[in-house]
């Protein structure tokens, strides 16, 4: 279960850290820092509401590097699979706003690959608690004799 659980947050660190790239770069691209600092990028406009709504979606990712690492079994896949997904559509429909540049259809590319892969190492992850767990040492059940 372990082995799921750094694999699991493990993807969520790397998605993040493309996100972060990504958004870096952006900075980097003169059309789009003239969009920022007017306050309006593609006709969107960066209100205070519009960057709490845009927090509140990157805490998701945030809060699974941790929560893959610490939750019990069915509800760290259940929060893998729901929080993937969301991160998962949220980034394909983000392609269809406006003209994504170069750079930022690649990074959403991998950032789609990424949040896929977490939702289905999480649906395909099998319980491994329910499992029966082996008796310690050399202890074996006591068998009736026939």
């Amino acid at each position: 279960m372990e082995t799921m659980k750094a694999r699991l947050s493990t993807l969520w660190v790397f998605a993040m850290f493309n996100y972060l790239y990504c958004d870096v770069l952006a900075l980097m691209d003169s059309g789009y820092l003239k969009q920022v600092l007017a306050g309006s990028v593609g006709g969107m406009q960066l209100t205070p509401g519009f960057l709490l709504g845009a927090s509140i979606l990157m805490e998701i990712p945030t809060a699974m590097v941790l929560l893959s690492r610490v939750l019990g079994y069915r509800a760290n896949r259940w929060a893998n699979v729901i929080a993937g997904s969301i991160m998962t559509v949220v980034q394909i429909g983000s392609l269809f706003m406006g003209r994504p540049t170069m750079y930022y259809a690649f990074f959403s590319l991998i950032e789609i690959a990424c949040t896929a892969f977490v939702v289905w190492y999480a649906w395909r992850w099998p319980n491994t608690e329910a499992a029966p767990q082996p008796l310690p040492g050399n202890i074996q059940r006591l068998q009736p004799k026939i």
